[in-house]
């Protein structure tokens, strides 16, 4: 397995391009209950370039039938991120908002611990990051005008590569 460069660039680029449309490679997932993990996946995939074909656990999108969890729902992309520890694809750790970078991902939350919503950060403004998203569509919204309980932060390391990629 071999490394490669997340190229948060390119993450950013690809949000600046789609965030007020949608890619018609991928399936548009607003009446299923949001389309916003879905964007950040499109997202990270824009700067990570390998997707991870691991069935259930993995992180890949096909079609809207032929995907994982991950490449959708907001606390199975988490869990795919951080628990990465030896696959293909991206992988992150949880840091503080100090931490982030364009091209990371920041996943707000409820009191009660559930997490409803991942907006890719695409850029700050005297070091607080702005975001894009995807159900109610932006870019470069400040992450204070959101109304949440809670934030996680996940800072993307890197990506795995299988030999040969």
């Amino acid at each position: 397995m071999g490394e490669r460069i997340y190229l948060r660039s390119a993450a950013v680029d690809y949000a600046r391009k789609w965030a007020f449309g949608r890619n018609p490679q991928y399936f548009n997932f607003n009446s299923l209950g949001g389309d916003c993990t879905n964007f950040a996946s499109q997202c990270i995939f824009a700067g990570a370039k390998v997707m991870n074909f691991t069935p259930v656990y993995g992180w890949y999108y096909v079609d809207a039938e032929d995907r994982t969890a991950s490449w959708t729902g907001v606390e199975f992309l988490y869990n795919f991120l951080v628990g990465n520890r030896n696959g293909a694809g991206p992988y992150a750790e949880e840091t503080d908002l100090g931490g982030l970078q364009v091209g990371d991902i920041v996943q707000l939350g409820r009191a009660d611990g559930t997490f409803y919503h991942t907006p890719v950060v695409v850029g700050f403004d005297r070091g607080e990051p702005l975001v894009a998203a995807h159900s109610y569509d932006v870019f470069n919204r400040r992450l204070s005008s959101y109304d949440f309980e809670r934030l996680r932060c996940l800072h993307i390391v890197g990506v795995r590569v299988c030999e040969g990629l």
